[in-house]
């Protein structure tokens, strides 16, 4: 049965659009970049280089799952802007995963995590997807009871925690510490509001004062372009959909708040295919369309569109580059994968 959101008032639709025209109107007597809607990424300093390491190693260790098989990486693969490009991920024993599977690049700069925001930062994210039975499908007792089997990984955690606890607080503290070094800074844009007018072309800078105009920075704003607030889907038009999740009524148990799911960023966006929640939209042109048409009440021409994409394409920054951590191997302790049980 098909689920649709329903929309906001047109009064609520007309004071979004107002806001967006005040927001484009200050802009405009205030062209200094340092007054732009969006800030450019700022590198990662590392503080704790030995947590990193210890994290990366988790990050990538498919024995923290049920077969054995399936790794933090699998949904979120580094070498696919931390995302899995299917419309919904694949998890244990095959099972069709319930929603989109969200990036993990500059996931640090968001307000939560998950699309309805239910963990409230990468350390509590972290520990969803090994316990969850659609997913990784282990448990925490048994993920840590794998790793303490396991000599190398017990003097790592001593190591970098000071302490022979190894519990599944450390392993989530570990991979957030991971994780927060995965940002991607030097996009084209961002080299733009710095300064270089080269940077771009005519045709993104175009994309990038419609995207303006017409109020998408309303919600993608800040140096992640999105990530920062929860919005209704489908504002001004109904959005229909096959998909269930019901954003963060689910989590807050507060109806009114049915279908708003957390802002995607818009960061490295062209790498991070199908979008939205339910991964309806294979392209950023259809992406762009239907945002403008439920969200903003506006249907884009396609040269429009087009400008749009191309400003969307400005926003890849450097992908993080990650040499392979060389996994501790299993003892004769460590208990074995039944991937096929």
């Amino acid at each position: 049965m098909p689920y649709e959101s329903k929309p906001s008032s047109p009064r609520h639709a007309v004071r979004l659009a107002l806001a967006a025209v005040g927001a484009a109107a200050l802009l405009a007597v205030t062209p200094a970049r340092a007054q732009e809607p969006v800030q450019p990424i700022a590198p990662h300093k590392v503080t704790n280089p030995a947590k990193v390491d210890l994290g990366k190693k988790l990050w990538f260790d498919p024995r923290l799952s049920r077969s054995g098989f399936i790794s933090c990486n699998s949904c979120h693969n580094l070498s696919m802007g931390g995302s899995d490009n299917l419309k919904t991920s694949i998890g244990d024993k095959w099972q069709k995963g319930p929603i989109n599977s969200p990036t993990v690049l500059n996931s640090s700069l968001n307000v939560a995590q998950f699309w309805d925001g239910r963990a409230k930062d990468l350390k509590e994210q972290a520990g969803g997807p090994i316990a969850n039975p659609g997913e990784m499908a282990f448990t925490h007792d048994l993920a840590v009871d794998m790793l303490r089997s396991i000599p190398q990984y017990q003097a790592e955690f001593k190591k970098v925690f000071g302490n022979d606890k190894l519990d599944i607080d450390q392993v989530t503290n570990a991979i957030a510490a991971f994780e927060e070094t995965l940002v991607t800074p030097n996009a084209r844009f961002d080299k733009w509001l710095k300064g270089d007018k080269k940077a771009i072309t005519a045709q993104e800078l175009r994309g990038y004062e419609l995207f303006k105009g017409s109020g998408c920075v309303a919600c993608h704003n800040g140096p992640n372009l999105g990530g920062t607030s929860f919005q209704k889907m489908g504002l001004v038009e109904p959005y229909k959909t096959d998909n269930p999740a019901e954003g963060r009524s689910a989590v807050t148990g507060n109806d009114a708040e049915r279908f708003n799911f957390k802002v995607p960023t818009l960061r490295n966006v062209e790498l991070t295919y199908p979008y939205f929640h339910d991964g309806a939209a294979d392209t950023l042109a259809e992406a762009v369309d239907t945002m403008g048409r439920i969200q903003l009440g506006r249907k884009f021409s396609d040269k429009e569109n087009a400008d749009i994409v191309a400003f969307l394409k400005s926003l890849t920054g450097d992908q993080p580059r990650i040499t392979m951590p060389i996994l501790p191997p299993s003892s004769d302790k460590t208990k074995r994968p039944q991937p096929f049980e």
